[in-house]
């Protein structure tokens, strides 16, 4: 009984979600009149939802799953792409996460360089400022939304202090994939970015390198934009992500 339960659940997937009857009998090869009468005890269970004549997974197995969601450690899983990206690069990688109308370093690889701007776990900073900021504001709605009554603060003459100048950046972000600033927060510190997305599909993270721009300047973008948006992809991977389309 069990394992034909597990069958049945088995037809559900990201890019599947809501099978039919039929599809679940052809799916998973039981007899019709099984598999109908194994569905409507998922359904009476909370196992499964009903809808019209599609189905999909019941809030009682969501309840389950949710608290083996918590142990997933991105830091863990994205660390090692932290660190290839550092030496692949040269500089410092950073993992930002977003807490409300800022932005939370939870992974370092640092760079090996003398020359160095420190880049700290736990360190808190602005959203509208620097290029991991664009990000979120570009992939993340909610990141818009947490800022909106906030002041632009300009913190140095490259700071964006207007809403149609941030706008334009995040536009830039948005069509590039990555986003490249210098000196936004500190007037000696750039940065590039790229987002990171879960098995959803939905902003997890974001991912990019930060460095003292007396090495790093605009002509080095070509060179390592594309570094961080793969490392980004590799990231999202890792958390499951799959950039397959999906059937209309």
């Amino acid at each position: 009984m069990l394992r034909k339960v597990t069958e049945i659940l088995n037809c559900f997937s990201v890019e599947f979600p809501e099978p039919t009857l039929q599809q679940i009998a052809r799916q998973t090869g039981l007899p019709p009149s099984t598999c109908q009468r194994l569905v409507q005890n998922m359904v009476r269970e909370g196992f499964l939802d009903r809808d019209g004549d599609r189905y999909r997974i019941g809030l009682r197995l969501v309840q389950w799953a949710a608290p083996g969601t918590f142990g997933l450690d991105v830091v863990r899983l994205i660390r090692p792409i932290l660190q290839e990206l550092r030496d692949r690069t040269g500089e410092t990688a950073c993992l930002y996460m977003r807490d409300g109308a800022f932005r939370t370093v939870v992974a370092v690889a640092e760079t090996r360089h003398v020359v160095m701007r420190p880049f700290l776990v736990g360190q808190v900073m602005p959203i509208h400022a620097g290029a991991p900021g664009k990000i979120f504001l570009a992939f993340d709605p909610e990141a818009r939304q947490a800022i909106e009554d906030t002041e632009l603060t300009r913190y140095t003459p490259a700071t964006p202090d207007t809403w149609e100048k941030l706008d334009a950046q995040v536009s830039s972000a948005r069509a590039a994939g990555f986003y490249a600033a210098f000196g936004e927060r500190n007037s000696d510190v750039g940065s590039i970015s790229a987002p990171v997305f879960n098995h959803a599909g939905r902003l997890a993270a974001v991912l990019g390198v930060g460095f003292p721009t007396q090495r790093v300047g605009p002509d080095d973008v070509g060179r390592l934009g594309p570094a961080v948006a793969d490392a980004a992809r590799e990231a999202s991977a890792a958390l499951g992500h799959t950039e397959k389309i999906l059937p209309s």
